[in-house]
């Protein structure tokens, strides 16, 4: 059995966060291992507070999932300080695939990492990530583009985002309009395009269980091709089981969902 890690924040409603990662892992097949870097108070209408743990019992954990587990893929989510960051790169082997969520603001507004943190993670830990997975808000932030809201300026943000030197991106396009939600992946070998339909509201954790999804499929041995191709199948099928709190508002729910996609016939190669 495959066995993967994600190092991110703990989702007290379920949504998101490690609780998502780690669902989203057993739907794949796939053993979850985790590394809690914040404890958050939160639901899907807000973010109460949270509580960053220190940067050596997040090494610690580290340290402790590999000692008696074959890891075969890292997620990172939730990285709140420039300290935990630098924890992070010392401890995960370089030789491991790393899917990198850009968390910077929570569905509901709320930052949740601080300045010299975004600058660790701009200059650090893209260049040692196998694949970076920003929505647009996200993208225009590392990037330094102001807005994005078509496919050339998504093209032009990949682009950029490559040269900072994440090994391969995957701009996510579920903030933009249109009756299909677009993801664009980028890589040395050009783009491609994975087209899902999109919903008229909005999902808490989507983008945490997307990650987490990729994780697995390189868990796997599944090319970064094959993987975003599944984890945009699935994400589609989650958001349809989708569990609406109290609030009216959705959660992602990876646990009834198949994954099982044959040749992955719903994507587009472009050059």
């Amino acid at each position: 059995m495959p066995c993967a890690c994600t190092i991110a924040g703990l989702d007290s409603g379920g949504g998101a966060g490690i609780t998502a990662d780690i669902k989203t892992f057993s739907a794949f097949g796939v053993w979850g291992c985790s590394v809690v870097t914040s404890v958050t108070a939160q639901n899907p209408t807000r973010v109460a507070g949270f509580w960053n743990l220190k940067p050596d019992a997040v090494s610690l954990q580290i340290a402790a999932v590999l000692e008696d587990f074959s890891i075969s893929a890292f997620k990172t989510g939730m990285l709140p300080t420039q300290e935990i960051i630098l924890a992070v790169i010392n401890s995960v082997p370089e030789d491991i695939p790393l899917v990198t969520d850009p968390v910077i603001v929570s569905t509901s507004g709320k930052k949740l990492i601080d300045k010299n943190a975004f600058t660790a993670l701009k200059d650090l830990l893209l260049p040692r990530c196998t694949i970076l997975t920003p929505n647009i808000p996200e993208a225009c932030a590392i990037s330094g583009i102001e807005k994005i809201s078509c496919e050339e300026e998504i093209i032009k943000a990949g682009e950029i985002l490559l040269s900072l030197g994440a090994e391969n991106v995957l701009i996510k396009g579920g903030h933009l309009k249109g009756s299909l939600s677009e993801d664009y992946l980028f890589s040395d070998k050009g783009m491609i395009k994975f087209s899902g339909k999109r919903v008229p509201y909005q999902i808490h954790g989507s983008g945490c269980s997307l990650s987490s999804a990729i994780a697995a499929g390189l868990s796997k041995k599944n090319s970064v091709e094959n993987s975003c191709g599944d984890a945009k199948r699935f994400i589609e099928e989650s958001i349809k089981h989708a569990y609406q709190s109290k609030s009216g508002l959705y959660s992602i729910n990876p646990t009834q969902v198949k994954t099982s996609y044959p040749n992955n016939k719903h994507y587009i190669s472009k050059d």
